[in-house]
């Protein structure tokens, strides 16, 4: 058994380049064997930025360099499935940033693409690799809580990403681009989902309408189970990122989260005041490192991935019926969703 995997990272933007420095410098077990970007510039820059040995303008030269054992599929959206579907082609263990797509049918080409070759397929949803969700877990699979009724997720970025990326024809708009992390949660926490009824609007940023997407959104679940469901998103919470979950049962309940980054309060005559939580990276950048060590150690060890394929297609099916809902002001089940019945994007 090799002592560590080749690893090659396609797409090296804001994702890419945290995903490829992790395995160039902080996981022992794991080799950055070549970086490909469509912007060959940024390629070449990031490996001689952190010594790797190959960068290259396509992903299917990069499929071809023989020392790539695995790759780690961080490009936009709108590519996953021509790089996922290539690789898997090759039989190469594959890592894939979340969402899936933006597209049922092209997802659920994917899964198909995996169960036909059998090839290691693991999905990025990076939340639940992070401590606090993790031990929520745990103390709700122990019974600590009862059983589970409702639980609600809370998801705000302090700032809205550029136009450019808002754009629901590459993003998939709020719910599906950002909210998909709190379906895929919901569901590990709460079971499969049966229906949703979202609302939102373009309330903070008049701009987000005219490129057809919104900055807050509401949607409301109903679980296969019988329990309820929230989740609230924001693209305006000007005081910091804030991300938080809470689930209530039948003997108590169990919340997710924090607000201050560091342990300090300062208390004067004006108040007691602390700071936030910056953004994404202050809040998980452990859980990132921590989920492509568990790749990198499922492929060494021949281990299952931890999140499937099927999850990520799962939680991009609710995802889309969210936003279906929220487009057309009605409750829709989970199971209307397929991919000659939907698309994935806010018409405002």
């Amino acid at each position: 058994m090799a002592t560590r995997l080749n690893v090659g990272v396609v797409g090296a933007g804001r994702m890419g380049r945290i995903y490829a420095a992790d395995l160039a410098q902080r996981i022992p077990n794991a080799r950055l064997a070549a970086v490909a970007d469509k912007q060959a510039a940024v390629a070449e820059s990031f490996a001689r930025d952190y010594g790797v040995p190959k960068w290259y303008a396509s992903h299917l030269d990069l499929l071809d360099d023989p020392r790539v054992e695995a790759v780690a599929v961080i490009s936009p959206t709108s590519t996953h499935r021509e790089v996922v579907i290539a690789a898997l082609n090759k039989g190469q263990p594959v890592f894939c940033e979340k969402p899936l797509s933006i597209s049922i049918a092209e997802a659920e080409e994917m899964l198909a693409a995996v169960e036909r070759t059998g090839t290691f397929f693991q999905m990025g949803f990076q939340r639940r690799f992070d401590a606090g969700y993790q031990a929520a877990k745990k103390k709700i699979d122990a019974g600590a809580i009862g059983t589970p009724v409702l639980i609600k997720s809370t998801s705000r970025d302090p700032l809205p990403p550029t136009r450019e990326y808002c754009d629901p024809k590459s993003s998939g708009g709020l719910i599906i681009d950002m909210g998909i992390h709190d379906f895929d949660i919901t569901r590990m926490f709460m079971g499969d989902v049966k229906s949703v009824h979202a609302m939102g609007g373009a309330l903070a940023y008049p701009w987000m309408k005219e490129i057809g997407d919104i900055d807050n959104a509401v949607i409301n679940m109903v679980f296969g189970s019988g329990a309820l469901g929230c989740i609230q998103l924001s693209r305006h919470a000007i005081f910091g990122y804030d991300i938080r979950a809470e689930v209530w049962g039948t003997k108590g309940s169990v919340q997710v989260g924090y607000l201050r980054e560091t342990p300090v309060l300062v208390m004067t005559e004006d108040g007691v005041t602390h700071d936030v939580v910056p953004n994404f990276m202050q809040r998980f950048e452990k859980a990132y490192l921590a989920q492509m060590s568990n790749f990198v150690e499922n492929v060494l060890h021949g281990r299952p991935p931890a999140i499937t394929c099927a999850d990520g297609v799962a939680a991009l099916r609710v995802s889309v019926a969210a936003t279906v809902s929220a487009r057309e002001n009605r409750t829709v089940e989970v199971r209307e969703i397929s991919g000659a019945s939907a698309q994935a994007t806010v018409k405002n």
